[in-house]
């Protein structure tokens, strides 16, 4: 995997073999990215990446200069390399946290703008994701809950559902807070 964009653009992040996760595809992240480089400026967002794995977009969502990156991941092996990649690339924007993502949501106070949840496919729970943010009100105003999940999920009856994006085998689902 590599970094798009921002301040180490081009940089190769090779992850241990050995970490229990099926990361975004560089076409799936550049294609993500290219969305929101046009909802959103970079700097002055804050990010919630949960089931984050091996860090790919908490890394992307760093580099590009995001206030706060906050990526949550239940296995220690994915927090402990995230971080290390992000003491490596002096990303002083970036936390990781060990937690089951549910149980962070539920915990969570501070609102942001915008929450990417990769959760593994099979999964099971995975609609519970929006009933949580949005029953929170974990987003700020205009904010996004992007979910990438299989063709077997489907959020279009949400009712902040905003729109869907298929790559293949890769889907994602762009849920955004309508509330003023």
């Amino acid at each position: 995997m590599r970094i798009i964009a921002g301040k180490n653009k081009g940089k190769h992040i090779v992850a241990p073999a050995n970490l229990p996760v099926r990361p975004t595809t560089d076409l799936g992240k550049e294609s993500l990215f290219n969305i929101l480089n046009n909802y959103f400026f970079f700097d002055a967002v804050t990010v919630i990446d949960l089931f984050a794995g091996t860090g790919n977009i908490s890394l992307e969502f760093a580099s590009r200069g995001a206030t706060s990156v906050t990526a949550v991941d239940l296995y220690p092996d994915c927090v402990n390399f995230i971080k290390k990649m992000g003491e490596q690339l002096q990303y002083l924007n970036l936390t990781t946290v060990r937690a089951d993502a549910f149980q962070f949501l539920e915990k969570l106070r501070q609102p942001v703008n915008i929450i990417f949840a990769d959760p593994p496919y099979d999964l099971e729970g995975i609609e519970r994701l929006p009933e949580i943010v949005f029953r929170r009100n974990l987003l700020l105003p205009d904010g996004w809950l992007i979910l990438e999940h299989s063709k077997v999920h489907d959020f279009s009856s949400h009712p902040n559902f905003y729109q869907h994006r298929k790559y293949g085998k890769l889907n994602f689902t762009f849920l955004v807070n309508m509330t003023e």
